[in-house]
């Protein structure tokens, strides 16, 4: 399964594609809000243009960044979608297009197929779409065939809503069993359109698309935590799109520190020593001057 940093902040990026454990990043206007912050430290001129070019520079060819439309039309869609991948694409060739699968609001404005219609069009003009804001597998199956390279499904946000519809009080970063939760009066799971959290949602569209042989990869997003990471893995997803904070997260353990304590107690000098440049008592070699 390929890894997706999950963040618009320059530093963090950064440091994960030096490590070499990160495959692309995703970003969205929310995520780029919160690192303007950092944009007069980190941007000659202090530009968005510059600071997004910096990201795509820093994770490089090969390593899709996914950068996402403000409208909401699909014309607008198909317009931000052209100018980015235009404006972007040439830095280093890995830019994909966001595009939510639906832009209904809550209010039930719009047209339900605006998003769909946009994916088509930039996806005809061989331009990458990451279709987002995926909730049920129908959403990726129109997606995929509108011709998105990627569908993304929240699982974590599908947890949310379970959690809230059972009136439970949880953290973000709280586990969500895979396997969903039991209402205590009607002994019936609690679902969100028949899903009993997001890592089914998940497994269900990575069984959809191998059942029909569709080529849309999956990525799991809004990602809390590092057993959802496990458990996407385990599904099947593509790719997981996670947050600086679980990458982090993904490495600890407290058995390892258990492990690094026992080790480092275990140490003899005679060991350190084996690490000891040797001498090799010859001569220095040229010239010596007195």
């Amino acid at each position: 399964m390929k890894i997706f940093l999950d963040s618009a902040i320059l530093s963090e990026i950064k440091l994960a594609a030096s490590r070499e454990i990160i495959d692309g990043v995703t970003t969205n206007p929310s995520l780029i809000k919160k690192a303007a912050e950092s944009f007069a430290d980190s941007v000659d001129d202090s530009s968005m243009e510059s600071y997004i070019k910096q990201i795509l520079a820093t994770v490089g060819r090969m390593c899709p960044v996914s950068l996402e439309v403000a409208g909401l039309t699909a014309g607008e869609m198909i317009e931000q979608g052209k100018i980015l991948y235009e404006k972007f694409d040439p830095v280093a060739s890995n830019v994909v297009i966001k595009i939510p699968v639906c832009t209904i609001n809550t209010s039930g404005e719009g047209d339900p197929f605006e998003g769909i219609t946009a994916i088509s069009e930039l996806s005809d003009e061989k331009i990458p779409i990451n279709a987002t804001l995926v909730f049920t597998p129908e959403q990726a199956l129109l997606a995929a065939k509108a011709g998105a390279e990627y569908v993304s499904p929240f699982a974590g946000r599908i947890d949310d809503r379970i959690r809230r519809r059972a009136g439970i009080s949880f953290e973000k970063s709280d586990y969500f069993p895979m396997n969903g939760i039991v209402d205590d009066t009607t002994h019936e799971a609690v679902t969100d359109n028949g899903l009993v959290s997001g890592i089914e949602l998940v497994a269900r569209i990575v069984d959809m698309f191998s059942q029909y042989e569709i080529e849309t990869e999956v990525i799991a997003a809004s990602i809390r935590n590092p057993i959802q990471v496990r458990e996407c893995a385990a599904v099947g997803a593509d790719i997981a799109t996670i947050p600086n904070s679980v990458l982090a997260d993904m490495i600890m353990h407290e058995g390892t520190r258990a492990g690094i304590d026992a080790f480092t107690g275990d140490l003899v000098d005679e060991y350190i020593d084996l690490f000891k440049p040797e001498e090799t008592g010859e001569e220095p070699s040229g010239p010596q001057y007195v």
